[in-house]
């Protein structure tokens, strides 16, 4: 859809919980959109608040308000359906991750958007982030020689409050699903596909149905390895939240790293940025210099709903299309089937 820059896009939230207030508080450091409804069946407060027409059903708003774009933030099981609704409506949409709660779901979305010209960008931020941005770039340009090997590291402790909630107990949980899926998302992004999957988790400090630590291995399609180890349940000062400052809430420790990559010819650290290369002698006796790459620190959420205003306009490919989340989606499954059967496991992608 193709409208003009002079009026800004007029955008409806569907869904009025924690992360739809955070995506009205970053629409206000956006100045080319405006909100024109919330869609939500159980409070109409944020719509209220914001002063705009309050809908508990997406079909009737699509129809009564006729948005430019959508951005849907409902729970993970309507976003399949809710995406499907503003397709059939023409309406542009960035969809919160998980894309979809299970691979057939996705791609039934995928069958959907290939029947239409409604672009969907699927809101995995952190590779909006400018840290990850420059990495690629990075990486791409060679500073790593061939990329050939991954650590990312995410280990936090979470309080005992936040299982009050039963559903973070329960299978459809997991450090792996709700917070290793965006290491698993951020490497297929600096590495390319996934062929191979191996896994272990525990349920040992928590003793809970879902796991607590997981440790996972990768091999991709370039012939590169690497490997998550993580844990929602052990003091330690390495994962994104405490090592970039996306989530102020957080205590930071800026100096460590949650992502060390290296290939043939050098090393970076992320967040830190630092590149580590061999001089004119390339072995292990011989020292390696240290580069400290620059880049400009902007919100991620802002620069996710800067990129989804030009895909809704029609101006530019969505970074992250349903098909690209739709494979870390299948990534994630294998990592539960092979931790489940002890085993390797390869990657079936819509």
């Amino acid at each position: 859809m193709h409208t003009s820059h002079s009026t800004p896009l007029r955008i409806a939230l569907i869904g009025a919980g924690v992360m739809g207030r955070q995506h009205v508080g970053t629409m206000k450091q956006v100045p080319d959109v405006e909100l024109v409804a919330v869609v939500d069946p159980f409070t109409h407060s944020l719509a209220d608040e914001e002063g705009v027409a309050a809908f508990t059903d997406t079909r009737t708003m699509l129809s009564a308000v006729k948005p430019d774009a959508a951005l849907i933030v409902n729970p993970n099981d309507l976003h399949v359906p809710t995406a499907l609704d503003c397709i059939a409506a023409g309406v542009p949409a960035l969809l919160e991750k998980p894309v979809a709660t299970s691979l057939d779901d996705a791609r039934r979305l995928i069958g959907a958007l290939c029947d239409s010209p409604v672009p969907l960008l699927v809101g995995h931020h952190r590779r909006h982030n400018p840290v990850i941005a420059r990495a690629k770039t990075l990486i791409d340009a060679g500073a790593l020689g061939r990329p050939s090997l991954a650590t990312a590291l995410w280990q936090t402790r979470k309080p005992d409050a936040y299982y009050d909630m039963t559903w973070r107990r329960e299978p459809g949980a997991g450090v792996i699903l709700i917070n290793l899926v965006h290491e698993t998302d951020l490497l297929r992004h600096l590495y390319g596909e996934v062929v191979e999957v191996q896994a272990f988790t525990s349920n040992a400090l928590r003793g809970f149905a879902v796991e607590d630590t997981a440790t996972i291995n990768f091999r991709f399609e370039s012939g590169a390895l690497a490997s998550i180890v993580g844990s929602d349940a052990v003091a330690s000062p390495w994962g994104w939240e405490k090592n970039l400052n996306e989530v102020p809430k957080f205590a930071k420790e800026y100096d460590q790293p949650c992502l060390l990559l290296s290939g043939t010819e050098g090393a970076l650290s992320i967040p830190q940025l630092k590149l580590w290369r061999y001089g004119e002698r390339a072995d292990w006796e011989a020292p390696l210099s240290q580069q400290q790459i620059g880049y400009q620190a902007e919100d991620p959420q802002v620069l996710q709903l800067r990129h989804f205003v030009s895909v809704a306009r029609g101006e530019v490919a969505p970074l992250i299309s349903v098909e690209d989340a739709a494979r870390t989606i299948a990534v994630v499954d294998a990592i539960h089937q092979a931790a489940r059967e002890r085993r390797a496991v390869t990657p079936t992608y819509p």
